[in-house]
């Protein structure tokens, strides 16, 4: 199963531009330094929501539970062997952000 791995900037809050299955999307990472905790969002290009407000846990389908036409047609999950993602794993490489696509998972 191949992953695409998204990059996910060393900011407590950002927009990325990436391209999934042909269609554009705009992801949203958010550091909550009070819970201490990522969360993530996917929105149209034109920074309309379609999910927002999930939480990162480690190994586990992160948009699994959310059914919008709209959305990608695969998974979003963070690969790492911590049980939980700090605020600097994505960047010194402890965890990694990726997208599986349903047409990869095949």
């Amino acid at each position: 199963m191949k992953r695409l791995e998204i990059y996910v900037p060393d900011m407590n809050d950002s927009f990325s531009r990436v391209l999934l299955d042909g269609t554009e999307y705009l992801l949203r990472f958010t550091w909550n330094d009070t819970k201490g905790r990522w969360y993530f969002g996917i929105y149209t290009v034109l920074r309309e929501p379609i999910v927002q407000g999930l939480k990162l846990v480690p190994q586990f389908p992160i948009n699994m539970q959310y059914i919008d036409k709209r959305l990608p047609s695969g998974i979003f999950g963070v690969y790492t062997n911590l049980e939980a993602v700090g605020r600097s794993d994505f960047a010194n490489g402890k965890a990694v952000f990726a997208f599986v696509s349903s047409k990869e998972a095949k």
